[in-house]
């Protein structure tokens, strides 16, 4: 049973530069112009697909591994034909005028029963007029998702701070199901259905319930549906809301995002750079997809969780602090540029110090306090150790105590819960228990202390966040004087080098002629006033 706490985010007991917090802050906002108007200037084969999935087209072409997603199979014929330069909204509903259904378009395109045209005149009025309806209704299903949790939190209430995050995924959605209602029962609020290994990869969405994911399940609508429900079931009977969270990253970024939207998750993993780091995924293409993404996000009130805990399994902890600050300015820039409220900005960071390293813990908390207070309205997610874990599962257990006593000490909103056999194997439903065992003794016996503790002035936690924040403001001094994209190449970011013109999926970004023509950004853009 979850324990309830009184939950604090202390905010103004580190004397830090605040000059240089606005410095870094200024920075961030030269950085992201670039990035700003690659986005405003192109598109790609995702966010193609996600408006026509948004519009109600759906389904796989062909069975088994030969099936192709007709949302897919739409946007290839369109580029095939007549380029998606102006997008694939105008010649899609003039296929639907001429058909009289969404669905039936598609379908016959997909066939190659009826080959998209560019249409001219007043059939080109019509199709402009149905694309427009159609993104009216696409923006209204976004926004009805936020309306719904509301008013679902409202029925069944609210779990307390810190929500405790808890990772469920079998490969079998069906297995998932009562692992997850499991968890919920056992205490934790936000349930991660992992994916299956290298779904980021793969240049379309898989269709349907799945029962053959590796080390994670795949990220469908129809699992979406299974876990949502799942949940809120498991939620009336415990009498407060449980949240799901997926990853919306990968090559088909905004599609997951819209498949969220309609299906009500609450949190997606939505970092600006996870994906070209780690996955080798071209930059301008992830740049691209992030912020459609991010305005579907912060339209269905979804909270997203960034990646930097990452950057600390292949860069020192202690040395790249650093790094992990920059990044977290920088998500924060962009997600505000595709108007996504520091409200919904989960901005992530890790408890990954070396437990071996002298003064481990106040370290931890320096960093810990020091994002807190760089960020103070963001729901921050910590993450539990994971690098240093070994086999010494008694050692495991303590450590994952000291990372929830950072956790309380500094006010972090969204706790992933640490397992003892971390780097051993996937954990046992037993190990999961434990979690949540540790994490609520640790809560409840230490998180009154988030109002009460102090540090010494000029002492060994001021120091060492105000030589973090400086180092932070140097390093995005110098992004700013080369440009994200060369930062990038010069492997300023993990350790990791990418390029511009590097990695998977540049062949699906396009760049957008004068006549583009696509209801659905233009009105996400318009609602939440992003230029």
């Amino acid at each position: 049973m979850k324990t309830s706490h009184e939950f604090t985010r202390p905010i103004g007991r580190l004397q830090i530069d605040r000059a240089s917090v606005a410095e870094c802050r200024s920075l961030a906002s030269e950085i992201s112009k670039p990035i700003e108007e690659l986005a405003r200037t192109q598109t790609t084969v995702s966010i193609e697909r996600a408006c026509l999935r948004f519009a109600g087209v759906d389904g796989v072409e062909g069975e088994g591994v030969e099936a192709v997603p007709i949302p897919n199979r739409v946007v290839d014929e369109v580029k095939e034909t007549i380029g998606l330069e102006r997008g694939v909204m105008i010649p899609f509903f003039h296929a639907v005028e001429q058909t009289g259904d969404v669905q039936r378009a598609a379908e016959s395109i997909a066939a190659h029963e009826l080959a998209p045209s560019w249409p001219a005149g007043d059939d080109y009025e019509r199709a402009v007029a149905a694309a427009t309806r159609a993104g009216e209704s696409s923006v209204a299903t976004i926004a009805a998702a936020n309306d719904n949790r509301g008013r679902a939190i409202d029925r069944v209430g609210e779990a307390s701070k810190p929500w405790l995050y808890l990772i469920v995924a079998t490969g079998n959605i069906h297995e998932d199901i009562p692992q997850a209602q499991a968890a919920a029962r056992a205490g934790a609020d936000v349930i991660a259905v992992i994916r299956s290994t290298g779904q980021s990869l793969l240049d379309y969405v898989p269709y349907g319930a799945t029962t053959d994911g590796f080390a994670g399940t795949f990220a469908t609508q129809e699992n979406f549906r299974l876990m949502r429900a799942a949940l809120d079931e498991v939620g009336e009977e415990l009498g407060r809301y449980i949240r799901l969270t997926n990853y919306a990253s990968g090559l088909c970024m905004p599609e997951i995002a819209a498949m969220a939207a309609m299906e009500r998750l609450d949190m997606m993993l939505n970092d600006c750079m996870y994906g070209i780091i780690f996955r080798d995924i071209n930059m301008q293409r992830t740049f691209i997809d992030q912020h459609f993404s991010r305005m579907v996000h912060s339209l269905a009130g979804i909270v997203i969780n960034t990646g930097e805990d990452n950057y600390l399994t292949t860069a020192d902890a202690v040395a790249g602090a650093h790094s992990v600050l920059a990044s977290q300015f920088l998500n924060e820039r962009l997600a505000l540029s595709a108007g996504l409220p520091e409200e919904q900005q989960g901005l992530g960071h890790a408890f990954e110090i070396d437990p071996d390293v002298p003064n481990q813990v106040a370290l931890e908390i320096a960093h810990a306090q020091l994002i807190r207070e760089c960020f103070p309205n963001a729901p921050l997610k910590y993450m539990p150790p994971t690098k240093h874990m070994t086999g010494n599962i008694f050692r495991g257990f303590l450590t994952d105590g000291m990372f929830n006593l950072v956790g309380a000490l500094t006010g972090q909103d969204i706790i992933l819960l640490g397992m003892m056999t971390e780097g051993i194997h996937t954990p046992f439903l037993s190990d999961r228990d434990l979690a949540i065992e540790n994490a609520n003794y640790v809560f409840g016996g230490s998180i009154a202390l988030a109002g009460e503790l102090r540090f010494e002035p000029d002492g060994d936690v001021e120091r060492r966040a105000n030589q973090v924040l400086e180092e932070t403001r140097q390093m995005l001094a110098k992004v700013a004087d080369i440009g994200m994209f060369a930062a990038i190449e010069a492997g300023m970011f993990a350790d990791t080098v990418r390029t511009r013109t590097g990695g998977k999926g540049l062949s699906g970004v396009v760049v957008r002629s004068e006549d583009y023509v696509n209801p659905v950004t233009d009105l996400l853009s318009e609602r939440l006033g992003v230029n």
